[in-house]
């Protein structure tokens, strides 16, 4: 489709799924985005970095093995003088994100872009990774809302409803995407017959076409970064950001990225991680479930003292969690950079009584985070921006954020702490087991089906739910665990349970054929991912390779 000098095998080409040909309902703009120059663009990102990001992929798998054979993580003593040295601070504060009290995430679909942007928020993570199934739809869609969202060209009639969405007046959320993390492809735009990079192509096609516009709105291009295991993964960034901006031509040390520390890896690597990005650095996010999932995937095999009790019963208050949430905030504000707390997933409900208790929930939460010194906090619905604001504006009064005033020299955190995940109270139960059929069975049905971020039993989820619930149930499973009632988690209880979650979804479907062949089709496979012999680093990988055209 696009050729330079290049060798033939260098060549990038575009292959559209056979729904999504251009000129059919939104793909009539998809030339607007895959433009012969943005392409080139992504091509120079996939040829100079790809080895590096499949050599870091391979040292991911390298590490894990190395767990399975009894090595613990640890604070590097190869890195030692980077955290003792007290000199070194990250770039000063970019425009538009001094104060990040509160942020809305979510897809980048069009009617949700115009609702988080006038949400009242001040941040909306644009979100390409876990709220999002990567359709090549969604994926160049994505980028068209964005696009049309900075130039505050968006609006939307909802064809079901005929209702009218359009930008209002007032302050709008500073943009920051995330694209998806290292480990995703992107099988529809390919160099040399190879998918590129799920992350490249994400920043690259964003990058491209809205760095020097946001610039000149007064912002500029802002990014979260998800899912690192460790600072090299960080270096790799920092460099793709650095060949960017001089590709462009915009002035470095302009990006800003914001790091998700939400593995077990990265928690021992956080300063590191600043460091290495600190040209570029926004601060680091703490993040509950994907952390949670990271714990159980990495020390899936490692014994009992390994094994956590419901998700419902690991909240942020835990030991292990307390340690992680209160060294992510000393790490940050002792390096001059944001310590954004964690996503609330409630949505609200049609009944009073559930509401205030759901605002009950996320103002203790919110609380419990600002009183620590978080700087801000996720929210994954306009309607709980109201609480969270007002939490932090309690707390924080005028100050745009914490930095300076909550250092917290106070906090000293071991490795042993981090890893003590045998203190977690709480239990196993079957509700548990349940919970973790039912809410990944309709998760996954959702994404099969373009949505990946759906309304589930009165909270927002996204992929990071499904990855847990699974890798919940076969960590139980292998480990022959007993739940609270004397009784073994086997595949026989899980093979049952699958079972009867799966007649209330079909039931709930009723003629809907195209759903039930959905539902079918995520019954086997997160039930083959849940009880298979071999653990899948990550769910959305086969989903990805087999479900989506």
């Amino acid at each position: 489709m696009f050729e330079t000098n290049a060798r033939i095998s260098d060549t990038i080409e575009v292959v559209y799924p056979k729904d999504e040909d251009p000129g059919t309902n939104i793909t009539e703009r998809f030339g607007e985005i895959l433009t012969d120059e943005a392409l080139e663009f992504l091509r120079q990102l996939h040829l100079r970095f790809y080895t590096r990001r499949a050599d870091l992929l391979r040292d991911r798998h390298d590490r894990r093995q190395r767990l399975a054979g009894g090595f613990m993580p640890h604070f590097l003593t190869s890195t030692a003088d980077i955290r003792e040295d007290d000199s070194w601070k990250v770039a000063p504060i970019a425009p538009g994100l001094e104060d990040r009290r509160v942020e809305i995430t979510g897809p980048t679909e069009r009617k949700m872009t115009i609702n988080a942007l006038n949400s009242g928020a001040k941040v909306w993570l644009a979100d390409f990774e876990d709220a999002n199934t990567p359709h090549f739809s969604n994926v160049v869609g994505g980028q068209i809302n964005l696009y049309d969202a900075i130039r505050e060209t968006i609006s939307y009639d909802a064809p079901d409803t005929g209702k009218h969405y359009e930008l209002t007046d007032g302050e709008r959320p500073t943009i920051v995407v995330r694209p998806r993390g290292w480990h995703l492809t992107e099988k529809h735009i390919r160099v040399g017959g190879s998918p590129t990079i799920g992350a490249l192509t994400d920043f690259g096609l964003y990058f491209f076409h809205n760095a020097k516009e946001l610039i000149e709105r007064g912002t500029g291009p802002y990014f979260y970064i998800p899912k690192l295991e460790n600072h090299r993964e960080a270096r790799l960034w920092h460099d793709v950001f650095e060949f960017a901006e001089e590709y462009v031509g915009i002035k470095h040390g302009t990006i800003r990225a914001t790091c998700l520390i939400e593995t077990i890896m990265a928690v021992f690597e956080m300063e590191e991680i600043l460091y290495e990005l600190r040209e570029y650095s926004a601060g680091l996010n703490a993040g509950r479930w994907d952390y949670i999932f990271s714990i159980i995937k990495k020390f899936r095999d490692s014994g009992k003292n390994y094994i956590l009790p419901d998700r419902a019963d690991i909240t942020m208050t835990v030991p292990c969690m307390r340690a992680y949430t209160e060294l992510l905030v000393h790490t940050c504000h002792k390096r001059g950079a944001h310590a954004m707390g964690g996503m609330s997933a409630f949505i609200p409900a049609k009944d009073p009584e559930v509401n205030a208790a759901s605002e009950k929930k996320v103002r203790d939460d919110k609380t419990r985070e600002a009183t620590d010194g978080f700087d801000g906090s996720w929210v994954a619905h306009p309607g709980m921006v109201g609480y969270v604001r007002e939490v932090f504006d309690e707390i924080m009064g005028d100050q745009p954020n914490q930095i300076e005033s909550k250092v917290r020299n106070d906090v000293s955190v071991t490795a042993e702490e981090l890893l003590d995940f045998k203190a977690t109270p709480g239990s196993i139960t079957e509700q548990g087991v349940r919970t973790n059929v039912s809410v990944g069975l309709r998760y996954l049905e959702a994404w099969l089906g373009g949505n990946g971020a759906v309304a589930i039993f009165g909270l927002m989820e996204d992929a990071a739910t499904a990855e847990i619930s699974r890798s919940q149930i076969w960590q139980w499973v292998r480990n022959k665990v007993t739940l609270d009632d004397g009784r073994s988690v086997d595949a026989e209880l899980v093979d049952r349970i699958f079972t009867e979650e799966k007649a209330k979804l079909l039931d709930e479907a009723g003629n809907d054929q195209a759903r039930k062949e959905r539902i079918e089709e995520a019954t086997k496979l997160f039930e083959e991912v849940c009880l298979s012999e071999v653990f899948p680093t990550f769910l959305t990988i086969p989903a990805y390779a087999n479900n989506i055209a």
